[in-house]
C-alpha cells in the first residue's frame, strides 16, 4: 500500500499509480471526509450550473434515446450523404414582390 506524506499546509499527494487509475487530473475535485478515524478521498465531478439541461432539453435527450431504442437512427455517412445532394427545387406558385 502507498504511503504519502502530510506537507505544511496540509497538502497530501496522491501516489502516481491511484492518480492514474482513478484517471485524475490537475484542477479535479476530491471530496474529503473522516469515517471513523480514518480519512477517505473520494473524486467529485462537479457540474457547472451552466451545463445543466433544462426540462425541455432533457426531454429531448429522453426522446432522441428512444428512437435510437427502437432503430430510428441515420448514421453520419448517411447523412453527409444527404447534405452533398443538392436542394430540390420547390414546386408551387410564388409570387414577385408588387405583383397583385
Amino acid at each position: 500500500m502507498p504511503i504519502s506524506k502530510l506537507g505544511e499546509r496540509r497538502q497530501v499527494v496522491i501516489p502516481k499509480t491511484i492518480w492514474e487509475d482513478l484517471g485524475l487530473v490537475a484542477g479535479d475535485y476530491v471530496e474529503v471526509e473522516r469515517v471513523a478515524r480514518t480519512v477517505v478521498i473520494k473524486p467529485k465531478k462537479l457540474v457547472d450550473a451552466d451545463d445543466v439541461l433544462t426540462p425541455e432539453e432533457e426531454g429531448a435527450v429522453r426522446r432522441g434515446e428512444e428512437q435510437i431504442r427502437q432503430g430510428e437512427y441515420v448514421v453520419l455517412k448517411q447523412l453527409d450523404n444527404a447534405m452533398e445532394r443538392p436542394a430540390r427545387k420547390r414546386r408551387g406558385k410564388t409570387t414577385r414582390k408588387g405583383a397583385a
